[in-house]
């Protein structure tokens, strides 16, 4: 449910806004080492933007050689840029369109929405094409160009096309995947069943949903596999006409990083990894991890909160303030807060705005906010601002989280080990146990069967990646980042001790020296020296205060 990540949490810090809000203006001339921007198109799908279609040479069987040679700018583009319209405004926008399948490339295809932030520097400068990823499965992702090509050094932003894109299926990308557009309507059902009859009402819904999913876009979920979205990042730098690329990228992301390493070796110019997703147990597995590891997170919430009691008067002590948000949860079970005048915000919805801040601290004076008000005073106003911010759920997003996750690998098909299993984890990691288990639930009886067994990642041919972790990751937990690197044999980590935000750079406030290492490697490749699985490490930045 958590991190990869689910629809509903983006992957890192500010990128919640960025995704959210109108994306702030970025200048958007386009350098002579970039794609030229081509004529006003008619806009994707659902994307309020506009941009020409291209078709891709590359993408294939996932060959690419260790030897590849040929431009690293772009000289030659078969993309087609026109300046971005609506939320994207101050970019550049384009589609592309690949094969549904790549085992039939002359067969039916689709279309991957694209953003650009050209590089400025001159051309003899200039470093090529930066792809970057959010997360999810599902997240959208045009967006972050932007974001990133503020985040990082001005002078090494400028030498890169910054290329943001929404995945297949994923937003303005066409078709936009949708199973049941009224699944997130109204206040849910409670994830925590106490009675098979609630269970059951559970198992129901999810059943329903994979069917649904079936009926209205069967053609397209066989095709919907990590892999294949390997294959789009390998069309999108063929379109380029470039050899290589630079590839950076959070949670989700990072595993789809692995596997295109895996695919396309020789294709890898640069890579970072931030926040790195275990591929050995994808993804039933992974997903049990995140349980405990957010009960770790939830719990430093409530020490946090009753530090400040001062601020909030939810008790001086973690269980006080742990009671306390119970106690609010079990109101919500019974009367529901209205948005828009219909029940909305019940205990599911509540756990799913709290859930953010497991994702980030930086949320915490909010939450906690919320919590008093609804609490002591029964105001419910800043809970429904925290949950319209942070807990609204997406169809679409989820709609893909299932399709890519469901598919990538088989997940236990009976019913029983899922309930044996989640009541295992509930008792002693309450908070994620059931939501996590119904998050995920569709995959007992997906259409589609993935493989027994996730795929094999291997790092032969690849350069030096940097991969940046928290230690206290609660999306991507830190023993599985490990698991990543020991995968990735030239890969080197920066290690952030204490760390339990999820997404380590390009955080507000930044971490210096997280941002120093990442800078140094975008510039030139520079990598930590020192060996073993902890190649550097950085300090955390400190907790945020009531006021912060």
């Amino acid at each position: 449910m958590g991190g990869m990540s689910t629809p509903r949490r983006r992957a890192v810090p500010v990128l919640v806004l960025a995704l959210t809000m109108a994306v702030p203006v970025v200048t958007a001339c386009t350098s002579a080492g970039s794609a030229q921007s081509g004529s006003s198109g008619g806009p994707a799908a659902g994307s309020g933007a506009g941009g020409n279609s291209a078709s891709p040479s590359g993408g294939g069987s996932g060959n690419g050689s260790a030897g590849a040679s040929g431009p690293i700018v772009p000289t030659a583009s078969s993309l087609r840029w026109s300046e971005c319209t609506g939320q994207y405004r101050g970019m550049q926008c384009a589609n592309l369109r690949v094969p549904l399948d790549y085992a039939k490339p002359g067969g039916r295809s689709i279309s991957i929405a694209l953003t650009m932030v050209p590089a400025t520097a001159p051309k003899s400068e200039q470093q090529g094409v930066m792809l970057v990823n959010p997360g999810g499965p599902g997240g959208p992702g045009r967006g972050m160009a932007s974001w990133v090509a503020q985040g990082i050094d001005p002078g090494v932003a400028a030498k890169y096309d910054i290329v943001g894109f929404d995945p297949r299926g994923v937003g303005g990308s066409n078709p936009s995947l949708s199973c049941d557009p009224n699944f997130f309507a109204g206040a849910r059902p409670d994830y925590i069943p106490t009675s098979a009859a609630e269970e059951q009402q559970m198992i129901t819904r999810a059943k329903d949903y994979a069917a649904g999913c079936q009926q209205r876009y069967g053609w397209l979920l066989p095709f919907m596999r990590t892999t294949d979205a390997a294959r789009d990042l390998d069309s999108i730098r063929a379109a380029f006409g470039v050899s290589k690329i630079t590839y950076y990228a959070f949670s989700y992301g990072t595993y789809l990083g692995q596997v295109y390493g895996t695919l396309f070796p020789g294709h890898v110019r640069r890579m970072v990894l931030d926040s790195t997703v275990d591929p050995t147990g994808v993804w039933y597995a992974d997903n049990i991890a995140q349980d405990y590891a957010f009960q770790g997170r939830m719990n430093a919430f409530f020490a946090w909160t009753a530090k400040y009691d001062a601020a909030y008067n939810l008790g001086a002590t973690p269980d006080a303030v742990r009671n306390a948000w119970y106690k609010a949860r079990g109101m919500l079970e019974t009367s529901p807060v209205d948005v828009s005048g219909q029940p909305q915000i019940g205990p599911d919805e509540f756990d799913d705005t709290f859930l953010q801040g497991g994702y980030g601290n930086w949320l915490w004076p909010s939450l906690a906010r919320a919590l008093s008000d609804y609490l002591l005073n029964g105001d419910a106003s800043a809970l429904v601002s925290a949950y319209q911010a942070n807990g609204v759920q997406v169809e679409n997003e989820f709609a893909v989280y299932n399709a890519v996750q469901c598919a990538d690998v088989n997940w236990p098909r009976n019913w029983s080990k899922w309930q044996a299993d989640t009541e295992k984890v509930y008792k002693t990691a309450p908070f994620e146990a059931w939501d996590n288990a119904w998050f995920n639930a569709a995959c007992a009886f997906w259409p589609v069967t993935g493989p027994s067994a996730p795929m094999q990642i291997k790092g032969d041919g690849l350069p030096g990646i940097l991969m940046l972790q928290g230690t206290l990751d609660a999306a991507t937990p830190y023993a599985g980042a490990q698991d990543a690197h020991k995968a990735l044999p030239s890969a080197r980590m920066v290690v952030v001790q204490g760390g339990g935000n999820h997404g380590q750079s390009l955080a507000d406030p930044p971490n210096e020296c997280v941002q120093r290492y990442l800078n140094d490697y975008l510039a030139d490749g520079t990598l930590p020296s020192a060996s073993g699985p902890v190649n550097a490490t950085c300090p955390v930045t400190a907790d945020p205060t009531p006021g912060g």
